[in-house]
């Protein structure tokens, strides 16, 4: 798809070859500043606010219908503004409010082959349509979760493009959950290379600059150094807000250590996961604010 600016040169081009014409002019006049015109437009960057502002984003997880796979499971959609709101209310920096967010898993990884052999399943289109519409009228962001099990990610999220093509709809890649060879999720803590990572990110940005979209939210989930494999970097993507999303559940001491041990800030920006269970004791969000490298995303599960 073309950018618009483009759309217009072309327009300008067309009318000056008919003033040529008009005129008797042997040339099109202006020629050569329009042809500079065009030029100029086909390099010049479509503009984007930056979606990591200051503030912390603060989002619930989980999927459709159960709670064993995170908080988001224990209410509807309608009914998860109030709970996140309230989780978000301690975030405040910089004297902005938190940005509510829900992170949804909209396609799951599973012990079992299934009819493709993948190792995967996705939830109901309809239930997450409802998660779509709820984070809409509520003025929160979705992050869509992926487990691929066998399947690569761009496969698996080529499949949610309906939804990534709202603007307030954003992706999270789980490495956890993608199997390679025989492995089975659940069995082994499965890895993805950064070459995957960088194939993904590529697809979601020509997706929002091809339909001239926000900046996204894109979430690698990593709890262990070896999850994210590869002698390539992770690209900068300019239309995409890209977070490192440290799991791991444990005392403070042990999550610390494994962020430590994880974080990627020269590649990512940073987010944080805590664990209502899990976690003895849960961090505060004044611990959690004074974690450095920063943290920008804090989820709960």
């Amino acid at each position: 798809m073309r950018r618009p600016a483009l759309v217009l040169c072309a327009f300008a081009l067309v009318a000056a070859l008919a003033l040529g014409q008009a005129t008797g002019s042997s040339e099109p006049v202006g020629s050569a500043s329009l042809a500079a015109a065009a030029e100029k437009a086909a390099a010049k960057p479509v503009e984007r606010p930056e979606l990591l502002d200051g503030r912390v984003f603060v989002a619930y997880y989980g999927t459709v219908g159960t709670p064993v796979l995170g908080v988001l499971g224990e209410s509807a959609p309608e009914h998860a503004m109030a709970r996140v709101q309230r989780a978000a209310a301690p975030y405040r920096r910089n004297g902005l409010p938190a940005q509510p967010v829900f992170e949804l898993i909209v396609t799951i990884a599973d012990a079992v082959p299934g009819p493709d052999g993948d190792y995967n399943h996705d939830v109901p289109v309809a239930a997450v349509r409802r998660w779509v519409e709820a984070a809409r009228e509520s003025g929160a962001l979705l992050v869509l979760d992926v487990q691929p099990g066998r399947a690569s990610f761009p496969s698996v999220v080529k499949r949610w493009t309906w939804a990534l093509r709202e603007p307030h709809v954003g992706l999270a890649i789980d490495p956890e959950w993608r199997m390679h060879g025989s492995q089975v999720p659940g069995r082994v803590i499965g890895a993805v290379s950064t070459w995957e990572v960088n194939a993904t990110s590529q697809w979601l940005e020509g997706l929002v600059e091809a339909n001239g979209l926000p900046q996204k939210l894109f979430l690698v989930h990593q709890f262990r150094r070896d999850m994210l494999r590869g002698a390539h970097p992770v690209r900068d993507r300019r239309f995409l807000a890209e977070i490192q999303h440290v799991d791991g559940f444990g005392t403070p001491r042990e999550k610390l250590a494994t962020y430590a041990a994880v974080a990627r800030p020269r590649e990512f920006r940073m987010g944080f996961k805590l664990f209502y269970d899990e976690d003895r004791p849960r961090l505060t969000a004044a611990q959690v604010l004074r974690i450095r490298p920063r943290v920008d995303f804090v989820s709960f599960q």
